[in-house]
């Protein structure tokens, strides 16, 4: 009996270690770490996952506490469990989405693995990143993967190390800065400051959410009572779209943003209206968020466990901040059809009777069709009063060239980094509207 007992209790600590277990990222094998490459597009890190034995890519986002999936192509195969439907709202002026409730058998990335991992997937088939960011991606994860592991990310070499919390030792470092993390519904938070005008001090102390979910390097959501203003200095535009729709508001300057004893003079901040983050706002204390573009900058080891976030430098940190000067913005709207006239040379024999036995030689020019596909890069948002929008581009047109070049063989951040490029930089922009090729011109104008 007493054997029997042992035999129970041993049964019971084995099932519950491997319950565990499987509740949680684990690293396969054993090791105690992990690397995986990413790509980085537009300031966001997009990392290769498997999905029930399906290759997908997904979005790498400090921001987010459930991991989301986009609705799939009709041609896309994959098999989830279902199990309810529910409304998700984020950031953005729209309703609320539907969304499902549902459970992957397993959750790869690359040597990292989940079971039974429990995720949204949106229905709307209208929400969809790829056509902004000219690359699959398939969804978004976050908490999950962060609060398992100590996650090294090196924007400049394209690199995330995960390693086993248990064994990892912090380097003694003189070029880093160690700062706490607070969480607020699985989100993390950073104390910093921020000068918005030359003429306003002390510095304004903020609570900001790190996410690298988002590419711009800082949003700030006005309050005045906390003396977070928009500058004088600033413009309207397009922000990004978030889960409930488009988001627009101001951009405009800081005059330095600090973070631990690192700082950054005149770095680009987004003041989002007030109806697109309404949701956002049920946490009081937050005043905005930092982005990517602010995060690319540092060598970033996130340490959820410990609530502990440390940076040191990377090749991206005196980067100058840099905004689209044009007013376009594009997105991938799939691919058009060209067509090509190109010439096939045949060849004719004759002989005129002479006796050599060689005659002449007439090659005969055929012109024949040639049809491709090709990507079409489509203006989806046009800012007003911009260079583009008063030379007289519309939202819809489709690019054909940049300044002679055409940009089908580009891929879409190529395309936008021509469009960012330096004050009074002419471009001269040949497009498709309908049918109809145009042509226009205009300069790059400095705005802040």
């Amino acid at each position: 009996m007493q054997t029997l007992k042992k035999h129970i209790i041993l049964l019971l600590l084995c099932v519950a270690g491997f319950s565990q277990a499987q509740s949680k990222f684990n690293i396969m094998g054993g090791k105690e770490k992990a690397s995986v490459r990413f790509k980085l597009i537009n300031n966001l890190i997009i990392i290769p996952v498997e999905i029930n034995g399906v290759e997908m890519s997904f979005l790498l986002d400090s921001g987010v506490n459930k991991p989301i999936m986009f609705s799939l192509n009709p041609g896309d195969s994959l098999s989830i469990e279902q199990q309810e439907r529910i409304q998700l709202r984020g950031l953005g002026s729209g309703e609320a989405i539907q969304a499902v409730k549902a459970r992957s058998d397993t959750f790869k990335i690359n040597d990292i693995l989940k079971l039974n991992l429990e995720l949204y997937i949106i229905l709307d088939q209208e929400i969809n990143m790829s056509t902004r960011l000219g690359v699959p991606i398939h969804g978004i994860i976050g908490y999950d993967v962060f609060k398992d592991f100590i996650v090294e990310i090196n924007y400049s070499t394209e690199k995330i190390k995960f390693y086993n919390p248990e064994s990892y030792e912090y380097r003694k470092c003189r070029k880093c800065t160690d700062l706490p993390l607070t969480f607020r519904n699985n989100k993390p938070y950073i104390d910093v400051s921020v000068a918005i005008e030359e003429d306003k001090e002390p510095d304004i102390p903020v609570k900001l959410l790190i996410d690298s979910g988002g590419s711009d390097a800082l949003w700030l959501f006005e309050d005045i009572e906390q003396r977070i203003t928009i500058p004088e200095n600033k413009f309207d535009d397009f922000l990004g779209r978030g889960l409930s729709g488009s988001i627009y508001g101001m951009r405009a300057r800081v005059k330095k943003f600090n973070i631990g004893m690192f700082s950054f003079e005149n770095a680009k901040v987004a003041f989002p209206d007030s109806t697109a983050i309404t949701y956002v706002k049920n946490f009081k204390e937050r005043n905005g968020s930092i982005g990517g573009e602010i995060l690319k900058r540092f060598r970033v080891v996130f340490d959820y466990g410990n609530k502990r976030i440390r940076l040191r430098k990377s090749r991206y940190f005196s980067d100058p901040f840099r905004y689209n000067m044009s007013g376009i913005e594009l997105q991938h709207n799939g691919m058009r059809v060209i067509q090509e006239v190109k010439k096939r040379n045949s060849t004719l024999q004759t002989n005129y009777g002479r006796q050599t036995g060689a005659g002449d030689i007439n090659v005969v020019f055929e012109h024949y069709n040639s049809f491709s596909l090709v990507k079409a890069y489509e203006i989806a948002e046009i800012r007003k009063n911009s260079p583009a929008e008063l030379a007289g581009l519309r939202e819809g047109d489709v690019i054909v060239s940049i300044n002679g070049k055409v940009v089908d063989k580009m891929t879409l951040s190529k395309v936008t980094g021509i469009l960012q490029g330096k004050e009074n930089k002419r471009m001269r922009l040949k497009v498709l509207r309908g049918e109809t090729v145009l042509k226009f011109e205009f300069r790059l104008k400095e705005v802040l």
